[in-house]
């Protein structure tokens, strides 16, 4: 969906600036929303899409005004209330007020660690040859969904170039909303800045986006 996350190639925001010897979290709050969200995300309530589109649905200037895991506590809040695991009175309390709903499984504290090293890889078999390859010219679709998409703006409707063939992986655009994973082809696609900003871009600047098939036509 075409929301306040997607940030690529806009003005106006100022520059990003970096933070010297940055933490892993400025606070114990930001540690608990971590571990809070990754525990829930092991109890199969919804996918890793379906968590990404619940932080990108939040309302904009929600969303542009919140720090980092602002957002994702935000996000992880609506996932809770839509699956009725949690009442808007007890966010509000900060504690349970009525006995906790079932999920499908949960992870234990002595399994974190093998748990995390172990990964949630998202690459699948294929069951169809590649409709593109190394070299091939191909164009973004311009496609405006109100769902779930990792079709970033600024490159719809551009020309670029398939650099790497990454393989089959699941289609976030479906698996974000209980519609299956139904995998797809996933490139490496290079755009030139002049393709994507115009001639006022940087001539030697080549900005590169891994995009699945079903966003992509060939030029």
């Amino acid at each position: 969906m075409n929301g306040a996350q997607d940030l690529g190639g806009m003005m106006g925001f100022g520059p990003v600036v970096q933070e010297d010897n940055e933490p892993l979290f400025h606070g114990d709050w930001e540690r608990r929303a971590f571990a809070a969200t990754l525990a829930m995300g092991a109890t199969g309530s919804w996918t890793l899409d379906a968590s990404r589109h619940a932080r990108e649905t939040l309302a904009p200037a929600q969303y542009l005004s919140s720090s980092y895991y602002q957002i994702w506590l935000a996000g992880l809040e609506k996932l809770l209330a839509e699956r009725g695991l949690v009442t808007a009175d007890e966010i509000a309390a900060g504690h349970a007020l009525t006995p906790p709903a079932p999920v499908k499984r949960k992870l234990m504290a002595d399994d974190v660690e093998t748990t995390l090293a172990k990964g949630g890889p998202v690459d699948r078999p294929a069951s169809a040859p590649a409709t593109f390859a190394v070299g091939d010219h191909v164009v973004a679709r311009n496609m405006h969904p109100e769902s779930h998409t990792r079709l970033p703006r600024y490159v719809r409707g551009r020309p670029g170039v398939i650099e790497a063939v990454h393989g089959v992986h699941v289609f976030p655009d479906t698996n974000a909303h209980g519609l299956g994973e139904q995998p797809h082809w996933l490139y490496g696609v290079a755009f030139r800045a002049a393709d994507l900003w115009g001639a006022d871009a940087d001539p030697k600047l080549t900005v590169r986006v891994d995009l699945w098939e079903p966003y992509l036509d060939p030029a």
